[in-house]
């Protein structure tokens, strides 16, 4: 049998019982290692140097350098991906997380399953959100316009992608699986596969967060299109 793979995983946090509660957690699992903790972005840049971690769980909210600032070095500086966990499910900061590169954002009072699979999903490559942090992204999309009016053109920058790969990721944008994309186009898992591939690579994307922040910067996807909710559908401002 082939040996299995650790994930060596970095805890930045500035508040010590909860770095030892993941720690304690992640521990437990045979497939996981904590290689080092830091209390602020500052510190977790330095040991995310030296310790190349798998994943990074990173905390919002710190003294001296914040997460936001830690997670869009680390992005940058290191092959490490980063899972930015929170108190708030309405953080200001969600936003400006996943254009730093954050490869997930869960809130803190998850169950400890769902914190070790989060770990496991981001190490593999793939993209995490929380239901709530989803709608939190539309609604700071829609409050700031960034969509793009209906009748407008999409960005050149789409214009590489086939109309297979553009539904692709209009679908990947309202967080569906690939196994619901495969049902919803009718074609198998592995073909979406191959397109959300296909999308990543063309459009110079690190992972399906940063596809579904381009859905929505580029006017691809819009929120009245999705059913979101009604108090966030009133965040955006009339403009006849």
């Amino acid at each position: 049998m082939p040996e299995q793979t650790t994930l060596r995983v970095l805890i930045v946090d500035d508040q010590a019982l909860v770095r030892d509660g993941f720690g304690m957690i992640l521990a437990a699992q045979p497939d996981i290692a904590v290689v080092g903790e830091a209390a602020d972005g500052a510190e977790a840049l330095d040991r995310a140097r030296e310790l190349a971690p798998d994943v990074v769980l990173m905390d919002v909210r710190m003294p001296n350098v914040d997460g936001i600032t830690a997670t869009a070095r680390i992005c940058a500086e290191t092959t490490a991906r980063v899972l930015v966990l929170t108190t708030f499910d309405l953080d200001e900061y969600v936003y400006d997380a996943l254009r730093a590169g954050a490869s997930g954002f869960l809130l803190k009072d998850m169950r400890r399953d769902e914190l070790v699979n989060a770990v496991r999903v981001v190490a593999a490559g793939e993209a995490l959100l929380a239901p709530t942090v989803t709608r939190r992204l539309i609604a700071d999309v829609v409050s700031r316009d960034r969509p793009l009016r209906p009748g407008r053109a999409l960005p050149d920058r789409l214009a590489a992608l086939t109309a297979r790969e553009t539904e692709t990721l209009r679908q990947v944008a309202r967080g569906l699986s690939n196994a619901e994309i495969a049902a919803a186009l009718f074609v198998s898992e592995h073909t979406v596969k191959t397109h959300v591939s296909n999308v990543l690579t063309k459009l110079g994307l690190r992972d399906r967060v940063q596809a579904v922040v381009l859905a929505y910067e580029s006017g691809l996807v819009l929120p009245g299109d999705l059913g979101v909710p009604d108090e966030v559908g009133r965040a955006a401002p009339s403009r006849e």
